[in-house]
């Protein structure tokens, strides 16, 4: 399980910091610079909730790393693949029911 924690830290190190190499450019501050600081940011932000969740009770289960990367379990959802579905025949707000 560390080895699966440490790989998405990494992932989402890589993902925040590629979302933001354009935005430094725009207030002077260099690719490196920004793409270090909101990577930083964001892998700090994770470690801050696996740290909370193992202070609870000294362990980490499964679902409170997902909870701390918040991965939504795909077995929760109508089309398995982690997206929220309507029920057939229940009709969201502002719209009819479905046919």
């Amino acid at each position: 399980m560390i080895k699966d924690i440490i790989y998405r830290i990494i992932a989402v190190f890589v993902a925040t910091a590629l979302a933001t190499i354009g935005t430094g450019s725009l207030v002077g501050v260099s690719i490196a610079q920004s793409a270090l600081m909101a990577g930083a940011g964001a892998v700090a932000a994770v470690v801050e909730r696996l740290a909370r969740a193992f202070m609870d009770d000294g362990k980490l289960t499964i679902d409170e790393v997902n909870a701390a990367f918040n991965v939504k379990d795909p077995k929760k959802t109508a089309d398995g693949l982690g997206e929220a579905k309507p029920v057939d025949g229940v009709a969201e707000e502002d719209e009819e029911p479905y046919q």
